[in-house]
């Protein structure tokens, strides 16, 4: 079964860490790119499954729930961290919604800085950016 992208997603290698989602359209800065789609699961399951994992797709929803982009994803579980992005995370609702810090063009990795994940804080970053903090999570 193909996984149905978000429109204006493409998924492609990339130079920070495996695969990457890109832009296939422009996103103006503000406006909105895509919501994060994945698999309801107990912030209890959440915990359970990053141990088991050395890529973690999961997304934090609140203090009871988190989604699982690797299961019934849209691409959006492939936006890697950057510590200089050009889109940031936004929870409304219930909902993880992607905007556009800036104009990104097509063919432009989209980013956002992590600053908390399930992932240990010793866990390296190699966005390459010139104010790079050399991990992940902001410690």
């Amino acid at each position: 079964m193909k996984r149905q992208l978000a429109p204006g997603l493409a998924i492609h290698k990339s130079s920070i860490n495996g695969k990457g989602c890109f832009a296939t359209k422009l996103f103006p800065r503000g406006k909105k790119i895509a919501e994060y789609a994945g698999e309801r699961i107990s912030d209890f399951e959440a915990t359970k499954r990053s141990r088991n994992r050395r890529i973690l797709r999961i997304c934090y929803i609140n203090s009871r729930w988190s989604l699982d982009g690797s299961r019934f994803g849209n691409g959006t579980h492939y936006i890697n961290h950057c510590c200089e992005p050009n889109a940031f995370m936004k929870n409304l609702y219930g909902h993880v919604l992607f905007f556009a810090l800036r104009d990104i063009h097509p063919g432009e990795e989209i980013t956002v800085d992590y600053e908390a994940t399930l992932h240990p804080d010793s866990k390296r970053c190699y966005c390459g950016a010139k104010t790079c903090r050399r991990t992940i999570n902001r410690v």
